[in-house]
């Protein structure tokens, strides 16, 4: 079972990801900022897959990013970014994410493109 860290301080997307995530398997585990987040990732258990809201209070995606990239055993962790923002704007403050989704999203789509990144079949596919 593959384990998913949200990271997101809209709680209505956070728990909308959280629930279809968990519909279709997944382990999730879930953060409202980069701080938070990055306690999830240095308290266990290690994620497949980060997802992150891009613009958050207390410590931002960008500064979450750059710090999973300079812990060795975080920074091979594949990470989606979210943003309401164009990707352009994102993609002049962060490099090596895996994947970008612009807000608003629709859920199937994003639930496919994660199991696409960690290469696991869909419950019911």
């Amino acid at each position: 079972m593959a384990t998913v860290l949200i990271v997101e301080d809209e709680f209505a997307i956070a728990d909308l990801l959280e629930m279809a995530l968990i519909d279709e398997g997944y382990r999730v585990l879930t953060a409202a900022n980069g701080r938070q987040g990055l306690t999830r990732l240095a308290e266990g258990p290690r994620p497949d897959l980060v997802i992150s809201d891009y613009m958050m209070p207390v410590l931002d995606g960008v500064g979450m990013f750059q710090a999973m990239r300079q812990t060795e055993a975080q920074r091979d962790i594949p990470c989606i970014v979210m943003s309401s923002v164009p990707e352009a704007n994102v993609r002049e403050r962060i490099d090596g994410y895996a994947a970008f989704v612009h807000k608003p999203f629709q859920i199937a789509a994003v639930v496919q493109l994660i199991a696409t990144i960690l290469r696991t079949p869909r419950l019911g596919s």
